[in-house]
């Protein structure tokens, strides 16, 4: 008896710890595949689809009843993509410092931009493009080092097989045999996908069903087993990789490790002629410092015209941007999270290794610039992208006390960026914080 029990002891302890070792491959991996994105901190977003004829809401204006549904759909006579140039959209993007494009392959309305065969409704079949527009975009942006990103909405309010139609209309409450033919269009639609060979997923609608219902674990395995490189957005009711919050700010840092803050640059995601609220380039730059200073990444969203050019207010910021990036690259890729909010006023990130802190300037500071609580001793102080070596100096250090001094950084005028300037601290190891109250005279 004692001797079964002993046996059932060790096969227990040997699944146990097959288990955790399973788990902890399976984290691995996932952090194996993140380590690019984690890294890239931009990425631009494309929404473009027969949304931009009229410049209209995408799929919302007719779900919400603002225009009727064939009205909508006659969109589709006038994208014409005659001066779409993927080379130059690529080119245009890797200029932005961006490291990933997102290109929306279907929205909710089930207008599909590559020549799938499961479906007539797409640009090859029922627009004047009568072309493929997914891989021309996905070489090119391979050809520029970029990594490709691929849309996909789960719900298709115009298939005759999904449940929804309007926000007012359904075509159906309760029907198996619909909603299994409607589920064999989505895997059949997205194994299609697959053949891009997509570095990450993003998905969209999953809002509309259960994880269950979509199987979207079923979805997960079959994108893995295709690309098991890629990596998946939080839109797939639990089973994605990393956060996905939209258009607002986080004000504080998201529990996720991995996330990214998709935007507009106007208010608007496809093309509206109409919307012309947008966001400066220095507050682009701004928001951008905001994503790295807490570890994310800011995926910027541009939306071309239905003759496949890019708005001139659009094709300035990424300019903008790319002027910013390419000066400040060392203190933007591969960073980390900064430090806690009171040490500096303003945002900071951190390298890999810990040792060099970057201080983000995004105002003409009114004397010199403070840091409060370091421990370390400052080994170097420059102006990333200019080499400005700066004078700092440490002030109200008492030798009774472990409390470190007020770290003071001049910062001329001369050396500042017009946008916002950057400030490199070469520590003399990994950075040591005073996380403490305070301390009070015992013996002097």
């Amino acid at each position: 008896m004692n001797h079964s029990i002993k046996k059932i002891f060790i096969l227990i302890s040997i699944l146990s710890f097959s288990i955790a070792c399973y788990s902890q491959t399976t984290e691995i991996q996932k952090e194996e595949r993140l380590a690019w994105f984690k890294d890239a901190k931009l990425g631009i977003f494309i929404h473009w689809g027969i949304y931009s004829v009229n410049g209209i809401d995408e799929s919302w204006s007719f779900y919400n009843g603002y225009i009727p549904y064939n009205e909508y759909m006659k969109q589709l006579k006038g994208f014409t993509a005659k001066k779409y140039n993927p080379e130059h959209w690529a080119k245009l993007i890797k200029e932005s410092g961006a490291k990933y494009a997102v290109i929306t392959t279907k929205h909710h309305d089930g207008v599909a931009l590559w020549d799938t065969k499961h479906s007539d409704l797409n640009v090859v079949d029922k627009t004047k493009a009568m072309r493929d527009l997914i891989k021309p975009f996905a070489e090119a942006v391979r050809n520029e080092g970029l990594k490709l990103g691929l849309y996909y909405s789960l719900l298709d309010w115009s298939h005759d097989d999904y449940p929804n139609f309007t926000r007012d209309k359904k075509r159906y409450e309760n029907d198996s045999l619909k909603w299994n033919r409607f589920t064999k269009f989505n895997f059949s639609q997205l194994e299609e996908l697959t053949k891009f060979n997509p570095d990450l997923y993003w998905f969209d609608g999953d809002w509309e069903q259960s994880a269950e219902t979509w199987k979207a674990k079923e979805i997960r395995d079959l994108l893995l087993s295709k690309t098991p490189h890629t990596i998946i957005n939080s839109r797939l009711q639990g089973y994605g990789d990393y956060a996905t919050p939209e258009q607002g700010i986080p004000v504080s840092k998201p529990k996720s490790e991995f996330w990214e803050l998709c935007m507009t640059m106007n208010n608007s995601w496809g093309y509206q002629p109409n919307d012309t609220a947008y966001k400066t380039s220095n507050q682009i730059i701004r928001i951008l410092v905001d994503c790295i200073s807490m570890g994310g990444n800011l995926l910027l969203d541009i939306a071309p015209k239905p003759d496949g050019t890019i708005p001139g207010e659009q094709v300035t910021i990424l300019k903008d941007l790319g002027r910013w990036t390419n000066k400040h690259k060392t203190a933007i890729y591969g960073t980390r999270a900064g430090i806690p909010h009171g040490h500096f006023n303003g945002y900071t990130a951190l390298n890999k290794e810990g040792n060099i802190l970057y201080l983000y300037v995004d105002n003409n500071p009114n004397g010199s610039l403070l840091i409060k609580g370091l421990k370390n001793k400052v080994n170097r102080i420059w102006v990333v992208g200019n080499g400005t070596k700066l004078e700092h100096k440490v002030v109200g250090k008492q030798y009774w006390s472990n409390v470190p001094g007020l770290l003071y950084i001049d910062l001329p005028e001369h050396v500042q960026d017009k946008d916002v300037t950057v400030i490199a601290v070469l520590l003399d190891g990994k950075i040591d914080l005073y996380r403490e109250a305070g301390h009070t005279i015992e013996d002097n």
